[in-house]
């Protein structure tokens, strides 16, 4: 069999490879783990049977990730939003409205993201041998730690030579890897897929990947397959994805190989019965929930009253059009979408936080150029969509965090302290203050903090701050973070038990407001 046609999508500025398999009455997109092309290497070996019996019931949609195969190569590091855009643009190129997800190993997080930010897109998930973050929090101890993980690194073969490769077939294909003939294509396949430099920057990418907050979010019919010997991801990986995502249900498998071109008869099997009853009921085009994930972003003018008087009528409706050409410009430069305007404020949404964290932080400098200054606020949580609009409590807690900021230097950012239910340690510590600082100078600031946990970020801001009042609903969480506080020597702030809901600051005024995930 003949690999299939490449084609090209066009995301943004990158080509992203792709090709199409079988006529099948619905369609799947695959999206593979690790570094490795789906298109023509790939199919001079054992990878071909799963793509064959795959495309034997669906129509099959193979691509590239940008960076990797036969798509560009890109600067930098892309992240899993931008990872996103390219699954749309391959969608969009085949026609497909809708389609399953199928994601395995590196590849599952992905997968993961797009279900939950886009249900109206996706029929159903399919994860195999994948994981929620490649590195070990309190709630997931399976994972290395960040310095176990760069040890191994280190003593490992410098990529692209054989040593690695066959250290690497060996960790994700024990069963196989002493064949010559498999040996051999495997080291083609790996060193078409990637070069060093991408294989760097992919580990990179993974070390920063956490998805946990997006499994409940996932509203689509899904299936965990996970080899019960797998020693690369483990069993209790795929038993967390189960745990958290509503409606999953985990198969175990029998096997210890991790890559799914080993025995991929067994996955087919599984794949083609869960898709094919989804099919055959029907249920396929049923969007069960109209709630995204997505985050929502709030801007307006510091001080407009003042402004306009300073001004006059006609200067600043010239500055308010200046105003609202920046901002819209920065939302298409950064993939939002304007939700709606009133005055001088925008409400947009993106698809993660990522880029609406740059586009802030682009709209603030091309304020201070206008001699503006803006009030912001971000929030990540699951939105209700209603007509094309956006509502729900994370709205409504978005535009809290914007209110919250003080006049002159107020920004709001919400900080995403893990799934509910428990607390994290991703991102690294001191990551959200360098992204914060992005917003606000944090020196001698009093700070707000809501929903402040366990304590983690009050810890990083308040030797900057001049006084910090950190408010959570748990009262145990606030004694944990009392404690680890004070164990720091930190004496400068003051815990409170209490909700959003129900805010007593008796008139205090603060510079900087913190909205995190617990509430």
């Amino acid at each position: 069999m003949d690999a299939p046609e490449v084609r090209y999508a066009k995301s943004g500025d990158v080509n992203v490879a792709y090709a199409v398999m079988g006529n099948g009455p619905f369609d799947v997109v695959f999206v593979s783990g690790w570094v490795l092309s789906n298109l023509e290497v790939a199919h001079e070996g054992s990878a071909v049977d799963f793509y064959r019996g795959i495309s034997s019931f669906c129509r099959l949609i193979l691509f590239d990730k940008r960076g990797t195969g036969l798509s560009d190569r890109v600067h930098g590091v892309p992240d899993l939003e931008t990872r996103m855009d390219d699954v749309r643009a391959v969608m969009d190129a085949v026609g497909s409205r809708r389609a399953a997800l199928m994601g395995f190993s590196e590849g599952g997080p992905l997968a993961i993201l797009f279900a939950a930010s886009h249900p109206e897109r996706t029929a159903a998930l399919v994860l195999h041998g994948t994981l929620a973050t490649f590195t070990r929090k309190e709630d997931y101890p399976w994972a290395p730690t960040a310095e176990e993980r760069a040890d191994f690194y280190r003593r490992a073969a410098p990529i692209g030579t054989d040593e690695w490769a066959d250290d690497a077939l060996k960790g994700l294909a024990p069963s196989i890897n002493q064949d010559p003939e498999i040996k051999r294509w495997w080291r083609r396949w790996v060193r078409v897929s990637a070069s060093p430099g991408a294989v760097t920057a992919l580990r990179a990418m993974n070390v920063e990947i956490d998805v946990r907050h997006a499994l409940p979010a996932i509203r689509v019919a899904t299936r965990i397959l996970h080899r019960v010997d797998d020693e690369d991801t483990k069993l209790g990986e795929g038993q967390y994805l189960a745990d958290r995502i509503p409606g999953a249900e985990l198969v175990e498998l029998p096997g210890v190989d991790h890559g799914w071109w080993v025995n991929s008869n067994q996955l087919v099997t599984e794949i083609k019965a869960f898709l094919g009853a989804l099919w055959e009921s029907h249920q396929w085009d049923q969007i069960e929930s109209e709630r995204v994930l997505a985050t929502i972003l709030f801007t307006d003018i510091v001080g407009s009253t003042a402004k306009l008087s300073e001004v006059g009528d006609r200067a600043w409706r010239e500055l308010i059009e200046k105003h609202h050409t920046l901002v819209r410009r920065q939302l298409v430069r950064f993939a939002g979408k304007e939700m709606d305007t009133a005055g001088d404020g925008f409400f947009a949404r993106f698809d993660g936080p990522a880029r609406a964290i740059r586009c802030a932080c682009s709209i603030e400098a091309g304020m201070r150029e206008l001699g503006l200054e803006v009030r912001q606020g971000l929030h990540t949580g699951e939105c209700e969509l209603v007509d094309g609009k956006v509502g729900g409590i994370a709205v409504h807690i978005g535009a809290r965090v914007a209110a919250e900021g003080g006049a002159g230097r107020g920004s709001g950012l919400e900080h995403r302290a893990g799934p509910r239910g428990g607390p994290s340690d991703y991102p690294p510590r001191g990551m959200e203050v360098r992204i914060i600082e992005q917003f606000v100078d944090l020196r001698d600031r009093r700070i707000l903090e809501l929903g402040c946990g366990d304590g983690r970020l009050t810890r990083q801001v308040a030797p900057l701050a001049s006084t910090v009042v950190a408010i959570e609903p748990d009262a145990a969480r606030i004694a944990t973070a009392r404690r680890t506080t004070a164990s720091e020597g930190i004496n400068n702030v003051s815990f409170r038990v209490g909700s959003a809901e129900r805010l007593r600051l008796g008139g205090a005024r603060f510079d900087v407001a913190l909205f995190s995930w617990s509430l």
